[in-house]
């Protein structure tokens, strides 16, 4: 998962968001330095992970990347699967992904002093630039692989992983619509959230 599904799947406690947010950038015993809450997140980050990592729908969604992408192709699986929740966001939540995104830079600022290092560096860009909004476009997944490429171990490898998404999108979508409640149904299994649904549209909220 990136960004942007690791948030929506905090539930509304500021402090999970944060620590689920930063949790690729806490090793080992570390994310023990921060508040219960944060570290909560940190920890829920790493269960997402491990997950997503395993699921069948994923490894398979990752064998269409590997060609190219080697090693890597499971970072740019998860940047397609924040695409389609985006492009679904009305499906999942029934707050507006604006709203949402503009919630969470809110948290990420009021918080700034506790974002580890690399963190705080990309922080201003990914909010100027609405990065997690920009994940809805194929022009905003096309721009993320660029910097990810320039400034990562990535492949530079965007056309290939675009012209897979544009000639695989239905697949793709499937293939997260199928993958992405049962992550929620996972989240909601180990007991610190729930899953209200009104009109019949998920929405997680901590208990």
């Amino acid at each position: 998962m990136n960004y942007l599904a690791h948030i929506y799947l905090s539930g509304e406690s500021e402090e999970v968001v944060l620590g689920n947010f930063i949790g690729d950038y806490i090793k080992g015993q570390k994310f023990l330095d921060y508040s219960p809450q944060v570290a909560k997140g940190i920890t829920l980050h790493r269960q997402i992970d491990t997950f997503t990592d395993t699921h069948p729908i994923i490894r398979e969604c990752i064998v269409k990347l590997r060609p190219a992408f080697g090693k890597y192709a499971g970072i740019v699986v998860d940047i397609f699967l924040d695409h389609f929740l985006a492009v679904n966001w009305h499906t999942y939540s029934l707050e507006k992904l604006p709203s949402f995104t503009k919630r969470f830079h809110a948290i990420i600022l009021a918080n700034f002093f506790q974002l580890p290092a690399p963190v705080k560096l990309f922080v201003p860009f990914l909010i100027q630039h609405k990065r997690l909004q920009s994940y809805g476009s194929l022009e905003g997944i096309e721009k993320t692989l660029q910097i990810m490429a320039k400034h990562t171990s990535l492949p530079a490898q965007t056309e290939f992983a675009l012209r897979i998404l544009k000639d695989d999108y239905h697949f793709f979508n499937s293939a997260f619509n199928s993958f992405f409640p049962e992550i929620i149904e996972f989240i909601e299994f180990l007991g610190e959230y729930k899953i209200v649904r009104p009109e019949l549209k998920p929405v997680l909220v901590n208990y």
